[in-house]
């Protein structure tokens, strides 16, 4: 009679190989923890370090101090500024029949004409600053009008090719504390213009970003804290500083929502700490990461090596020197982008656990 035949130990070996890396890859399947199995695929190693958590809000990027800016005389609109431009200091701003204005820096808005006689005032120290910066007043800024005022007017008109008259009628200069962003124009050159004609919009060419935080995370706006700013259609991210934090209010309801519900919400203003990070970009819709909790000194793993080991325990698969894996359970903690804090009694920095293979 004929022996059957006894499986070859190679062919036998390989079966069970290939047997043991379908049960590691089923994480649902019930596995004696204690097995070695053998594998060799793609592993990552527990690491000891700080982990960062983060939550995540919507914001807009946009320009700060958006207004529209009205005309400062009556007549004929003969002069516009170029929308989309930056307008600095000194700038030729708009011209209303014959009249034209000049942006010069300050926070305090112009509301008086500057001439001989007029009493002292802030708007005098700042009207003496600006000309000083722009190279034609050479005493000491004050709030006096006097000679040194006269004589450095009378220079900056004659660099305009202005009649060198050593005042400023009200309007001639407009006060801002930054350059002037053009936005879009209300007004056409042709146009007859009132005081109350809205002339364009204008605003900082400085850029913030504008977001929304739920009250039960209030907590995470403090000014000065630094946040994680993720750009559009991109995988660039930059960093910025929460700049303003604004009392609670209700959410403002969408146009058309049916929606009854209010919801309160805290605005926060995030400054932008490298401009160059958002060249090309003027408006658009960005994700705010604001830190929420850090762990220091932890051991993690990235979120793909844990497995569940029961409806209640979670665990990750170890892989020694020879490339036998056993699950190990751990106790999972904070969850900080693709990684994941891990303890327990068999989990160490420097082991090997089993990851996807993507």
């Amino acid at each position: 009679m004929t022996r059957p035949r006894t499986p070859r130990p190679a062919a036998t070996l390989a079966i069970l190989a290939i047997g043991a890396l379908t049960l590691s890859a089923c994480s649902g399947a019930n596995a004696d923890a204690e097995a070695p199995q053998s594998f060799d695929g793609v592993t990552a190693t527990v690491t000891k370090g700080d982990l960062v958590g983060e939550t995540t809000v919507q914001g807009t990027l946009h320009y700060a101090d958006s207004y529209t800016l009205k005309s400062a005389f009556e007549g004929v609109v003969t002069a516009l500024p170029t929308p989309g431009t930056t307008l600095t200091q000194g700038s030729h701003v708009y011209t209303v029949a014959g009249n034209n204005t000049y942006l010069l820096h300050g926070s305090t808005p112009a509301w008086r004409a500057f001439e001989e006689g007029m009493s002292d005032g802030e708007d005098v120290t700042q009207l003496e600053t600006a000309l000083s910066e722009l190279g034609y007043f050479e005493a000491t800024p004050n709030a006096h009008f006097d000679w040194n005022t006269i004589a450095a007017i009378k220079k900056w008109q004659k660099a305009l090719t202005l009649t060198q008259s050593g005042s400023l009628p009200l309007g001639t200069v407009l006060f801002a504390p930054e350059d002037l962003r053009i936005g879009a124009l209300k007004a056409r050159v042709g146009d007859n213009a009132t005081m109350e004609t809205e002339l364009f919009t204008a605003s900082s060419s400085r850029q913030v970003i504008s977001a929304n935080l739920k009250l039960s995370d209030q907590a995470l706006g403090v000014v000065g804290n630094s946040v994680t700013v993720r750009l559009p259609g991109s995988a660039v991210t930059t960093t910025g500083t929460i700049t303003s934090v604004e009392p609670p209010r209700e959410k403002a309801s969408e146009e058309g929502s049916k929606e009854t519900t209010k919801e309160r919400i805290i605005p926060i203003t995030v400054t932008p700490d490298d401009t160059s990070a958002l060249d090309g970009l003027q408006e658009a819709s960005v994700s705010l990461g604001l830190t929420s909790q850090t762990r220091t000194g932890v051991l993690s793993v990235p979120l793909g090596a844990l497995v569940a080991l029961s409806s209640d325990q979670f665990g990750v698969e170890v892989v020694d020197e020879k490339g036998e894996i056993r699950r190990v359970p751990v106790t999972v903690g904070l969850f900080a982008g693709d990684r994941v804090e891990v303890s327990g009694d068999d989990i160490a920095e420097g082991q090997r656990v089993v990851v996807p293979n993507r």
